[in-house]
């Protein structure tokens, strides 16, 4: 298999919704800061992928063709909120199998307000089957059954945390914090302001325990990664010290849906991928030095501690308020400001961790750099499912 080359990454600012450019405007704008980045042209681009979720079959070449109008294969990808990370595990895919030596993957969502629903109301919801057996599980009336499908999931993860973990909401309050406090240095994150743990718990409740601010904020954006073999990065004069060193990516397993409502909500699905990232890279959660991971919700960042390694399970409360997930502390989590205050625009999101993350591996991450990064894991679940994690090293 051969060795994949991070070769040229790019982003453009998150925005509101209504406040961003056309899809395909952004989406074209990543593609050319990553082919800048990378110092090649879009005519040596082999294969292109393009995720997004809101928006018309072949989004993915309306929004390349702004770039260059050249016969290379366009693939467009939908896997819920992990489409972007989608989009680079194909392309990855293809160079290390030796099909093609150079891959552009973009990503880009133009979202509206409010919360996820159902865009096709008239037929079964791909997370039908999710929603059912947390309600079984759980006992939900019917009233609770009809809401959204992640406010309903993820107000239910609220409330386990608490009872099953002692997982207080100050707990909960400072993980979005620390969110705003890295971002403050990211020009590409859309809250930048700082926010007290009080005015977290002042924020409206949403649904059971999940109260506002503890949850990602629907957005528009765009980002885009390059990769290729160390054979094309050679040829042209690529920088190629950033690289792949192990992907874990898989769906649900029957066993997910029986018996704890958390694994349906991405627990079981991450914990699966970061033990094929690990094993595939041939390390284990104490070598990471920075990550991006999948906070759509605070309360899903703190069950992704323990599926990833980087605490035990009932050991999530003393991680967060021993500050272990930021600065100073064991692990360095979401220096971008995450989800939760870069934004999520679905499509867009895998991608824009993982060029966070490229950032920080090259010493390239300003106010943000981790010092001495080395190694990098990147966090990312679509629900319906898909589970992915990535793992780069500098070399």
């Amino acid at each position: 298999m051969s060795s994949v080359v991070v070769a040229g990454v790019g982003m453009i600012p998150f925005k509101k919704p209504g406040q961003s450019e056309a899809y395909d405007v952004m989406g074209a704008r990543a593609a050319r800061a990553a082919l800048e980045d990378a110092g090649i042209e879009y005519a040596d681009v082999q294969q292109a992928y393009a995720s997004y979720v809101y928006g018309d079959s072949c989004s993915g070449q309306a929004a390349l063709y702004n770039v260059s109008i050249s016969g290379v294969p366009i693939v467009n990808v939908n896997n819920n909120c992990s489409s972007g990370s989608t989009a680079f595990a194909l392309a990855a895919q293809a160079v290390q199998g030796g099909a093609v030596d150079c891959v552009l993957a973009v990503g880009f969502e133009q979202m509206a307000p409010g919360a996820l629903d159902m865009v096709f109301p008239d037929r079964v919801s791909p997370v039908h089957r999710h929603n059912q057996a947390v309600a079984e599980l759980l006992h939900l009336t019917e009233e609770e059954r009809k809401l959204p499908p992640a406010i309903q999931l993820f107000g239910c993860q609220v409330d386990l945390l608490k009872q099953r973990y002692g997982v207080t909401d100050r707990a909960l309050a400072r993980v979005a914090v620390k969110a705003r406090r890295h971002a403050a240095s990211s020009p590409y994150a859309i809250f930048r302001a700082p926010l007290t743990e009080d005015e977290v718990l002042a924020s409206p409740l949403v649904y059971r325990g999940l109260r506002k601010l503890y949850a990602c904020p629907p957005s528009c954006g765009a980002a885009s990664v390059i990769v290729c073999s160390e054979g094309f990065a050679r040829k042209h004069h690529i920088r190629a010290d950033v690289r792949l060193a192990g992907q874990g990516w898989c769906s649900d397993k029957k066993e997910f849906f029986e018996t704890d409502p958390l694994d349906v909500m991405f627990r079981a699905l991450s914990r699966e991928a970061a033990h094929r990232a690990y094993e595939a890279a041939g390390i284990g959660p104490e070598d990471i030095d920075v990550i991006e991971l999948h906070d759509c919700f605070a309360s899903n960042e703190i069950v992704t501690y323990a599926a990833l390694g980087l605490c035990r399970e009932g050991e999530q409360e003393k991680f967060v308020m021993e500050d272990q997930n930021t600065y100073g502390g064991r692990y360095v989590v979401n220096p971008s400001g995450g989800l939760l205050s870069k934004g999520h625009p679905l499509g867009a999101t895998g991608l824009a961790q993982i060029t966070e993350l490229v950032w920080q591996l090259r010493g390239e991450a300003g106010a943000r750099q981790v010092a001495g990064a080395r190694t990098a894991l990147q966090h990312n679940g679509g629900l319906g499912s898909a589970g992915f994690v990535h793992i780069f090293q500098k070399h």
